[in-house]
């Protein structure tokens, strides 16, 4: 299985969706399929342009790591060496916080979804939000 434009849509869709309702700050949401290349982006009016580096950062790690944010963040605090030299190896890309949501179909990874603007935990809250409504697996 293979991530589609139109699942991606629904996802940002649904992550913003989420977002407003929570009355998070303007969003910025990228998808990403399992190479960890970009399907679909949008940040919302407000957001500020470096927004989308964020983003990815934070759906690459997911995806090339096969690791959530959380999980990352919770390796880069108890190895932080470990984390550093993951983010050389990957040219610096590499964001270890929530809001890089890890998607699955069947237990294979299919792609990640990146969420920044508001603080990370919320950010990953709206990006599972998204994922249930695509009705994809997701771990945050």
């Amino acid at each position: 299985m293979t991530l589609s434009l139109d699942q991606a849509r629904t996802l940002i869709a649904a992550t913003r969706n989420k977002g407003r309702e929570m009355g998070l700050k303007p969003l910025s949401v990228v998808v990403l399929d399992a190479g960890g290349h970009v399907l679909a982006f949008e940040r919302e009016d407000g957001a500020a342009p470096g927004r989308f580096a964020i983003a990815q950062g934070k759906a690459y790690g997911a995806v090339m790591l096969g690791m959530a944010g959380r999980a990352q963040m919770a390796r880069a605090e108890a190895q932080a060496y470990f984390m550093a030299a993951v983010n050389g190896v990957y040219g610096g890309q590499v964001v270890p916080v929530p809001g890089g949501v890890l998607l699955r179909q069947d237990g294979a990874v299919i792609g990640a979804i990146g969420v920044t603007g508001d603080s990370s935990d919320n950010d990953a809250d709206a990006a599972l939000a998204g994922a249930q409504a695509a009705g994809l697996d997701a771990e945050a």
